[in-house]
């Protein structure tokens, strides 16, 4: 279902001003840059490029967790309380 959310109109210059709604709703403030990407069904979409570029660092990570043997919520508190075991023993460990 496509729903309109608001308009803006293009100025001599080729310039639109985004409607506080959609920079609200996408994260955007001023002097942020935002991407107009073309989906696979050539519709337009507008988004934020903080939050595109988040995304290409989850997926630069994509599968690391599974390679590491973290399969569910249990190995990650089991490797957080390992690594604070640790770093609890190092601090412990005096200076030569």
């Amino acid at each position: 279902m496509t729903t309109v959310l608001d308009m803006a109109k293009i100025t001599s210059k080729g310039q639109i001003t985004i409607p506080v709604s959609i920079r609200k709703a996408i994260g955007v403030h001023e002097g942020d840059k935002v991407l107009f990407v073309q989906e696979n069904d050539g519709t337009i979409s507008l988004r934020s490029s903080n939050l595109e570029a988040f995304h290409k660092a989850q997926l630069a990570f994509d599968g690391a967790a599974q390679e590491a043997g973290i399969n569910d919520l249990d190995d990650v508190v089991d490797l957080i309380r390992d690594m604070r075991a640790d770093k609890s023993h190092e601090s412990k460990t005096p200076c030569e």
